[in-house]
């Protein structure tokens, strides 16, 4: 077997140009680790992921088309082999909770170095899990998301100011249907509207 066969394969998820050809680089630079492709969208990485098999998937959690949550999610519904590790700005409980529910292996901050991610990759590669502790110990002590996932996906592009009309065509359902959904969201949050229960959401780290 070659050298480069033995190689960990990673499949580079990120919606920004310039993070994305930064992370490759700096990952091509380690002598275990090589960068098999790259996606600017949740769909495209999808289907980089089913062409591929990459060993590790590092995605975004907020990425067009679909994001990094429902994307690992699918890759789970799968079955895939493919782990994933999220990378992304949100300290926030709530997105770690739903990354680990996902199938997420690794949960990792875009603050951090990039030794940080090229070792995380290794432990997830290893079957390990890559998870910061305090933000770990703080997610599972954190309220419970009281959202389903079909609530979650309706209030999260109701929030991005799409109409019901809009979201139902996206996710093939009737508006009657997206807008029962959407009041059980904002009941269940206690919102005032569909904006208000988005903010609340996500405040929380639950979109």
């Amino acid at each position: 077997m070659s050298v480069a066969a033995k190689k960990i394969r990673v499949l580079l998820a990120e919606d920004q140009t310039m993070l994305r050809g930064a992370l490759a680089a700096l990952l091509e630079l380690e002598s275990d680790i090589c960068v098999i492709a790259q996606a600017a969208n949740g769909r495209e990485a999808q289907r980089l992921a089913r062409e591929f098999t990459p060993d590790v998937v590092v995605t975004d959690i907020e990425m067009p088309e679909m994001t990094g949550l429902e994307f690992a999610a699918a890759l789970k519904e799968s079955e895939s082999k493919s782990r994933v590790i999220i990378l992304t700005t949100f300290a926030r409980p709530g997105y770690l909770r739903r990354a680990l529910d996902a199938g997420a292996r690794g949960y990792l901050l875009k603050e951090r170095p990039a030794s940080e991610l090229a070792e995380a990759i290794r432990r997830v590669h290893a079957g390990l899990r890559a998870v910061d502790p305090a933000l770990a110990a703080e997610a599972w002590s954190a309220d419970e998301d009281p959202l389903s996932e079909r609530e979650r996906r309706i209030l999260q592009r109701a929030g991005d100011g799409r109409s019901s009309a809009e979201i139902a065509a996206e996710l093939r359902l009737s508006e009657g249907t997206v807008r029962n959904y959407l009041s059980e969201a904002i009941a269940k949050l206690g919102a005032a509207n569909r904006v208000d229960a988005a903010r609340i959401a996500r405040s929380r780290g639950w979109l």
